[in-house]
């Protein structure tokens, strides 16, 4: 079936014919390829007024992308129209879900390797923010602490100066120190040492950049409330710490806070080569966390049996804690594992003259606000509704006045 196009008359006798006197009908588009962009500057090809279907300038690398923190830096950084590339290795539906962060085209993904310094290259070379979360909380037998936190990092800091990366943002963890002191793990914690190491090579390749130190973090699928509610840490009802948890101090910061501060250090030029410490607004005696968690839970010593003793005197769990190391190397069952009851041990220092979150403009999450529903799932007797006030309302933790260590 043929449509009619009616035109104006005036218009149709200004149009070109042919010999015949057809009228002929000229494409708008242009036959000489692709306009050349006048600059190549990624700040100055900004467009739209904010969100996630508009561009900022930045294109970002996160190495690490489906973490725990990861999923949160993506989603901040597509937030704010940032185009992302995001490297990951092993199954892709690990990486795919994070398509939604961003708007269609601003979002793409790349099979990468650590030790592959090809893939690495290809991930970096198109992006002027680069951010490495990649981490380890534990070794296995393909990858040891030194081959991430310290030959991992050097070898994409140093890719990224020589791609010309402007921006190099580097995950590290609080207490990092050349000798921990020793608690349980003879010599101290490996991993705070290979974090230690791990920034001085960072250092070395890429000077102009940005640290961020954090404590304990928590938030959704974390290993820091899971791992004290899940019941392998417990003996039974019990719950083994060190010296009852009451010589060591933590200060715990939210996930969502640490992916603020690294937007933050993105947008912001003035936090290249800057060492952020990244803790919580309070400090706390772990002994009184714990015990606050188990009120949550509805776990508490008066309902439901809830106790807690010295470590030192129950060989019977470090030994457990041995054997779920040996027959589950790649995943420890509920996250337990040597270096783990180490790093339990270390109290968090933090440092007078060290810039925080705060000075990076975060408004920093009190746990009290965040933690009952992180612990939600976890609680016993679920069938009573909270709402109905059948158990008492648990009383908030008691923080430490001090600010610092």
């Amino acid at each position: 079936m043929s449509s009619l196009l009616l035109l104006n008359s005036s218009l149709v006798s200004r149009l070109p014919t042919n010999a015949l006197g057809v009228v002929c009908l000229r494409a708008n588009y242009s036959t000489e390829g692709p306009r050349p962009l006048k600059t190549t500057n990624l700040s100055a090809l900004k467009r739209g007024t904010g969100g996630r279907s508009s561009f900022n300038g930045i294109v970002a690398t996160v190495f690490g992308c489906t973490g725990f923190v990861g999923r949160y830096v993506c989603n901040k950084l597509g937030k704010i129209g940032t185009q992302m590339i995001l490297p990951y290795r092993g199954d892709h539906g690990e990486a795919i879900r994070l398509k939604l962060t961003g708007d269609l085209g601003q979002v793409l993904f790349h099979v990468f390797d650590l030790r592959d310094e090809k893939s690495i290259r290809e991930a970096v070379k198109y992006s002027n923010v680069v951010v490495n979360l990649v981490g380890r909380e534990f070794e296995t037998k393909n990858f040891k602490y030194d081959d991430v936190h310290v030959e991992g990092a050097r070898r994409l800091a140093r890719i990224c100066r020589e791609a010309g990366v402007d921006r190099f943002i580097h995950l590290s963890a609080l207490n990092a120190t050349p000798n921990p002191e020793s608690h349980i793990i003879q010599g101290g914690s490996k991993f705070l040492k290979s974090k230690y190491y791990g920034e001085c090579a960072v250092r070395e390749e890429f000077p102009e950049a940005t640290i961020i130190r954090p404590s304990d973090i928590y938030g959704q699928e974390d290993r820091f409330l899971r791992y004290y509610a899940h019941i392998w840490r417990r003996q039974f009802r019990a719950m083994p710490l060190w010296k009852k948890g009451e010589c060591t101090i933590k200060q715990p910061v939210y996930v969502g806070d640490i992916a603020q501060a690294i937007v933050n250090c993105a947008k912001d030029p003035d936090t290249a080569g800057q060492v952020y410490q990244a803790v919580g607004p309070k400090r706390y005696l772990l002994s009184e966390l714990v015990d606050w968690f188990h009120r949550v839970m509805r776990k508490d010593e008066k309902w439901w049996g809830y106790m807690r003793y010295d470590m030192r005197f129950d060989p019977t769990f470090v030994m457990k804690t041995k054997i779920t190391e040996l027959l589950c190397p790649g995943a420890p069952v509920g996250g337990l594992h040597m270096e783990r009851l180490e790093l339990e041990c270390v109290t968090d220092v933090v440092e007078r003259g060290v810039p925080t979150l705060e000075d990076l403009g975060v408004q920093l999450m009190p746990m009290e606000n965040q933690v009952p529903w992180e612990l939600r799932p976890y609680r016993a007797a679920q069938y009573y509704d909270a709402e109905l006030h059948e158990f008492e309302e648990p009383a908030p933790p008691k923080a430490i006045d001090a600010r610092y260590a």
